[in-house]
């Protein structure tokens, strides 16, 4: 028999592209789970950029299964949640109230039977919510990275109840990076330095490279895969990477910014998203890049080495951008798109903590929340 309902989970869920949907249909499939441990996951409200769908009583009741999965497959089919009107006993709220319906959940749950706001957007427009739902007693779980890679300022607000924060596949999709990072900062062992690859995509990008492909080519498959961003400028340009590597920082207790990353873009700034649409980019522009990135590719060849795109923290500063390193080297022998993160402490010195698994692509691990 289920185990009797021991606590229930409210639930606001801020964003309904792959990860935000991956998320509901997961929350869903684990109902029975969920029972056997006597716990109940409670979806009171859904958001996309325009509107929220909230539970008419977030109270008693959350939004049922039926109209979750309806949901997805309106949001999959490019639909607004207005098109679910008439599916269930709900309310919808257009911004910028659905705003300020947001804060009303979190202030009349988050010191009574809680609540937690999830963050599955890709914007940087819900800092301000965040931050209200931590005054308001609320946890927050976060597989968008932004909020917590703008003002130094917003990242100490957000992360000043560590227990009430969850934030893992903002840097490492499902590996436990932010888990063992902390955990070895908080057993008194001082974190000196971490170097890994942090984007699939590139991963694979690089290793693919060494099979004398070209660099258009390799980066058109990847596209194809559902490997990289619907315009790849966002993987090639670092700033991804450079964002997840911020967070690591900052957790090791660096107040810095973004600007104080060096990022090295692997397109130049005549072929940026300013000059030059994501459509004649992919068929003109990337093909300019081919000759200089063989070259390279040729040249680490010829000493012994394979080129990879690697972050390195240190107490002196922040890299992001293509290395050479030995080809039987941990980083070196990566292939396709795998995360690696080598982690070195005074107890990891000579032989770094190494955290190593599937990055980009289509298995999504939504906000690094498992059943």
């Amino acid at each position: 028999m289920p185990t009797p309902v021991k606590s229930v989970l409210p639930v606001v869920l801020l964003g309904c592209g792959g990860v935000g949907r991956y998320l509901l249909r997961h929350i869903v499939s684990c109902r029975p789970l969920h029972a056997n441990q006597g716990v109940s996951i409670r979806v009171v409200g859904v958001a996309d950029s325009s509107s929220l769908l909230v539970a008419e009583d977030v109270h008693s009741s959350g939004l049922d299964d039926a109209l979750l999965t309806n949901l997805c497959a309106a949001k999959s089919a490019g639909s607004p949640l207005s098109s679910l009107l008439g599916q269930g006993k709900y309310q919808l709220f257009q911004n910028p109230e659905a705003r300020s319906k947001v804060i009303d959940a979190a202030t009349t749950l988050g010191r009574t039977t809680g609540l937690v706001l999830v963050d599955c957007s890709a914007t940087y427009d819900t800092v301000s919510l965040m931050k209200d739902a931590v005054d308001h007693g609320c946890c927050i779980v976060l597989a968008n990275k932004k909020p917590l890679t703008g003002a130094y300022e917003d990242f100490q607000k957000l992360v000043s109840n560590f227990r009430r924060i969850r934030f893992e596949s903002t840097v490492g999709a499902g590996l436990p990076v932010i888990a063992s990072v902390t955990r070895i900062i908080a057993s008194g062992d001082p974190v000196s330095r971490i170097v890994g690859s942090l984007s699939g995509t590139l991963g694979y990008v690089m290793s693919e490279l060494e099979d004398g492909k070209r660099f258009s080519e390799v980066v058109k498959t990847a596209k194809s895969l559902g490997y990289t961003e619907p315009d790849p400028r966002d993987d090639l340009g670092g700033m991804d990477v450079a964002r997840k590597h911020l967070i690591l920082a900052r957790l090791l207790g660096q107040q810095i910014s973004i600007d104080n990353i060096n990022v090295e873009s692997l397109y130049p700034s005549e072929l940026g998203p300013d000059k030059l649409s994501s459509k004649d980019f992919l068929e003109s522009g990337l093909g300019h890049l081919d000759k200089g990135m063989e070259e390279r590719v040729k040249a680490a060849s010829s000493r012994g080495n394979v080129l990879r795109y690697v972050c390195e923290i240190e107490s002196t500063g922040c890299q992001v951008g293509l290395k050479e390193l030995p080809k039987d080297s941990a980083l070196g022998r990566l292939r396709e798109a795998v995360y690696q993160v080598e982690i070195y402490s005074r107890c990891y010195e000579s032989s770094p903590l190494v955290i190593q698994g599937a990055g980009a692509g289509n298995d999504t691990t939504a906000a690094g929340v498992s059943c």
